[in-house]
């Protein structure tokens, strides 16, 4: 039959499939990543526990640092040694006697929780038998060393034992190519009770000073006595967070303020905050490797 428009004939097909299945290249993208989120959902927790148990709590890192004017009068090398937390000789300790030997160090500063149970004191003194005896080797005590059950004087006698001398509110000096040095040991803020006072008592002010104190909000109530200024203040205890993912500390421990880790010299002395070596509580370091901090100061 014709009619105006021309010959009558069956209606154009029309295709159903993309109103009943929406556009199939499409949906399989979609769900390629969905799959992809998932399966990554899945394994960088994985990963992330793995690198956190396994990989970084055993990597010792050195990280070098100036300090003082560039070329100006002798260096003096500072190995600092902070929060071993030590349980025994594995690999992460070899780490850090071979690097310990290979450094070179004129002073060599342990900055509080070499132990964190009674248990560990035999291996502190495995450990510092293999350290080198030349520098000049001083300890100060953590917050750990309060809270395990060691007794200070069977502590001071390992100390002791490998030329060690522990500062608990002392100072003593230190005769570097004829330039002297003042070395302060403070008392742990938290468990015990500093006293710059008593550690600077009847002592002469000089002008180099180094002051170390295991918990960096120290230093925010640091009060010296008149003319003995702190040059330098070394500090561990945050272990850079321990779980810091992306450099973002989750928890840090009583003591810190706001203090995480490296350098601060707003507000007061300069600080450096080693992340320290060991762990506490859990055997675990996110984003917050073991450090051993060398720095080098032209004094």
């Amino acid at each position: 039959m014709r009619t105006a428009r021309g010959i009558a004939g069956p209606p154009p097909a029309v295709d159903t499939r993309r109103t009943l299945t929406g556009d199939p290249p499409q949906r399989m993208h979609r769900r390629r990543l969905l799959g992809a989120a998932g399966l990554a959902a899945a394994v960088v927790p994985f990963g992330a526990a793995i690198d956190g148990v396994c990989i970084t709590p055993r990597r010792l890192v050195t990280s070098d640092h100036a300090f003082g004017p560039a070329g100006a009068g002798k260096r003096l090398r500072i190995l600092q040694v902070s929060d071993l937390h030590v349980h025994g000789i594995g690999p992460l300790e070899q780490q850090l006697i071979e690097q310990v030997h290979g450094l070179h160090a004129d002073l060599i500063v342990l900055t509080g929780d070499a132990i964190d149970r009674a248990a560990g004191l035999p291996a502190l003194d495995t450990l510092l038998a293999e350290f080198p005896t030349s520098p000049r080797r001083i300890a100060i005590l953590g917050n750990w060393e309060y809270r395990c059950g060691v007794g200070l004087s069977d502590l001071e006698r390992t100390y002791e034992r490998h030329g060690v001398e522990l500062l608990v509110n002392r100072s003593v000096e230190f005769d570097h190519q004829g330039r002297v040095i003042r070395i302060t040991g403070l008392d742990d803020i938290v468990e015990g009770r500093p006293d710059t006072a008593a550690a600077l008592a009847d002592v002469r002010p000089l002008d180099d000073h180094l002051v170390l104190a295991h918990c960096p909000i120290t230093r925010d109530s640091l009060r010296m006595p008149p003319g003995h200024l702190a040059s330098l203040v070394l500090s561990g205890h945050t272990h850079g967070g321990q779980v810091a993912p992306f450099g973002m500390a989750t928890i840090l421990p009583r003591g810190c303020g706001r203090y995480v880790a490296g350098w601060y010299r707003d507000g007061g002395p300069p600080m450096y905050v080693s992340r320290g070596i060991g762990t506490s509580l859990l055997p675990i370091r996110i984003g917050a490797t073991p450090e051993l901090v060398v720095i080098d100061w032209r004094v």
